[in-house]
């Protein structure tokens, strides 16, 4: 039997974590939050209604406050 060559994985593309930050004046800030349990570098993805990690699965809601009138 012949051999069969792997499949090719495709290749993403890299995050551009400069993205992830904004300038305001002389200070960075960071848009984005980290996840509590990965720690520092691994970024958390904003949901409308969540933020979730892409990495270990974590997810913390958002809370909604009702506006009294």
């Amino acid at each position: 039997m012949a051999k069969k060559n792997p499949k090719p994985k495709a290749k993403r593309p890299s995050p551009k974590v400069w993205t992830f930050y904004k300038l305001e004046g002389n200070e960075l800030i960071l848009t984005k939050r980290f996840c509590p349990r990965c720690g520092r570098g691994t970024y958390m993805a904003d949901h409308g209604d969540r933020y979730a990690c892409g990495k270990c699965g974590y997810t913390e809601f958002k809370t909604v406050e009702l506006q009294a009138s």
